[in-house]
């Protein structure tokens, strides 16, 4: 542009919510996260900041959201909302969030309604599996081919020789795991951009309708494009912040089943229902905050508590980085 602007002088809008989940650095600390947020930047120094006070995704509805009141009111009087007689809280959590589910699973609008929410992956697999096992349609278990990248190989000899077995093993954010277990009229969640003119962008949810070995057909269940029937066939897929010194190549379908994700995976999402269930303290920045802003009404939340030995328990540490927000 010929100038010393920033941005050459061009219009650049930044768009956020600090008090969701800032920015993962990978293996870091407090203080890596805070620096690498936007604020952090002497970018900052030259934006103006302008504040959204209106959901419009929810103005059809506006009663039913759950503002900023809302959420206050959670926080200080939460006993409602908890779930505390319990033997089986995996079991708890999910009767809560799909009551009636035999009658329901191939529902469309029953799975676009609610979720179940929790904070690691480890912890959305078991519920996933959980739930799978009570659909009383046929499972299909599908494998991945996992190999490394050649320029890897080339770089490090050693990384030729990983077998199978331990490629197999490894499990990371962003690609499914080895082996994913589907059942027609399973929910699932995309991991990646696939096609965005089609509405299959990264989180958009859909129902699977049929089942091939390389292709799955399903509708999808959220966007602008709902009820649009789709085919997704497997693809190789690499995470986008490995964390080993590899990089791996799995050729897999790029989803996987959400009965329950993680709250990070959570954002976007607009729920009449939310099972939160918290089986490990909330580690980061902001998490409790994305939960609870999930579901558009105070009556579609649930929150089952317990510790380490499965006691119930009525507080959880809403973790919360305040050096974020003196300069907004």
């Amino acid at each position: 542009m010929h100038n010393d602007k920033s941005f050459g002088g061009k219009v650049i809008i930044f768009c956020g919510d600090f008090r969701q989940i800032l920015y993962v650095v990978p293996r870091g600390n407090r203080s890596d996260i805070f620096y690498a947020s936007l604020n952090a930047s002497y970018i900052w120094d030259h934006c103006q900041i302008l504040k959204l006070t209106k959901t419009m995704q929810l103005k059809s509805n506006p009663a039913a959201h759950t503002n900023c009141d809302d959420l206050k009111l959670l926080f200080n009087n939460g006993d409602e909302f908890l779930i505390k007689d319990f033997q089986d809280p995996i079991k708890a959590i999910v009767q809560a969030t799909y009551p009636d589910l035999l009658n329901n699973y191939s529902n469309r609008d029953f799975l676009q309604k609610r979720d179940v929410l929790a904070s690691t992956k480890h912890v959305v697999d078991k519920i996933n599996d959980y739930v799978l096992s009570l659909i009383p349609s046929e499972e299909k278990e599908n494998c991945s081919a996992d190999s490394i990248d050649k320029s890897d190989e080339l770089l490090s000899p050693a990384f030729g020789v990983l077998t199978p077995e331990f490629l197999n093993s490894l499990e990371t954010l962003g690609i499914p795991n080895h082996k994913l277990k589907i059942k027609v009229g399973t929910p699932i969640i995309l991991l990646w951009n696939l096609d965005n003119v089609d509405g299959l962008c990264n989180e958009t949810r859909l129902i699977v309708t049929r089942l091939g070995s390389n292709v799955v057909e399903a509708k999808i269940i959220t966007g602008p494009n709902v009820g649009h029937r789709t085919y997704i066939s497997r693809m190789n897929l690499s995470p986008s912040d490995s964390p080993w010194s590899f990089k791996l190549i799995r050729r897999h379908f790029p989803f996987m089943v959400s009965f329950a994700m993680t709250i990070k995976k959570s954002q976007g999402q607009s729920l009449a229902h939310v099972g939160l269930y918290l089986s490990n303290p909330i580690f980061s920045h902001g998490q409790l905050y994305v939960t609870l802003s999930r579901v558009q009404s105070k009556k579609g939340l649930h929150i089952l508590i317990h510790d380490n030995q499965g006691t119930p328990k009525d507080t959880i540490i809403n973790v919360v980085y305040k050096e974020i927000f003196p300069n907004l």
